[in-house]
């Protein structure tokens, strides 16, 4: 995907107080940063931001990580953060780096559960372990995850979900559930936050699938 380059986004970054900037540093730290005990959830290619803040505000009960790779996509979900509706929220930090560096971040059973929403879906086979659900990432999450850590993955890719079904299968990992439209499954639509996209392709009448995955 072609993203538009906008040139304050690093300056707006390295200034705003909820970016950590080495976050290598804070590795096996993370509830200092945050100053208490309470478990850590994090989100992976968080987009603009509209579910992780929306996670935050209904649940002070969780410190919550965004995880964007693209500085000029980090800068709309900052733009968002410093609105009136989230700007006193102080359960909630981001970090502008790529997914693969997730190990050199967190320390095992840091993580108490990933949160991947919309993902892209990398459709040409020869780039299918760059997929965040794939075998090769999920050895990653599990290096990170707290013992029965789980995953949480929605799209609206069905040729991605299939994969990511079969690449959990593959991986040990239990499949706790499933779903090829989850805004007519009551129990997992449940508490549902939507992302961006989900509004969007849901408005559209296109169905979203989510699974839910646990660790081996």
């Amino acid at each position: 995907m072609r993203l538009r380059n906008i040139p304050r986004a690093d300056g707006v970054i390295d200034a705003h107080h909820t970016v950590i900037k080495k976050p290598e540093e804070q590795k096996g730290n993370w509830n200092h940063v945050f100053g208490n005990e309470k478990p850590i959830q994090i989100e992976i290619g968080m987009g603009k931001g509209q579910f992780i803040l929306n996670m935050a505000k209904a649940h002070p009960e969780i410190n919550f990580i965004g995880i964007e790779r693209y500085s000029s996509v980090l800068l709309r979900a900052l733009e968002k953060y410093d609105t009136e509706e989230f700007e006193m929220l102080e359960n909630i930090r981001f970090i502008c780096m790529d997914a693969r560096e997730i190990e050199n971040v967190f320390a095992p059973a840091e993580v108490d559960k990933i949160f991947l929403n919309f993902s892209d879906p990398w459709p040409k086979a020869r780039h299918a372990k760059r997929r965040l659900t794939s075998t090769e990432f999920l050895a990653r999450y599990e290096k990170v995850l707290v013992e029965s850590g789980r995953v949480e993955f929605k799209t609206d890719n069905t040729e991605l979900f299939n994969f990511s079904l079969e690449q959990v299968k593959e991986a040990g990992w239990a499949l706790i559930a499933y779903t090829y439209d989850l805004h007519h499954q009551e129990e997992m639509n449940e508490g549902n936050i939507m992302t961006e996209y989900e509004q969007k392709f849901s408005e559209k009448g296109n169905p979203i699938n989510k699974l839910i995955a646990q660790r081996k």
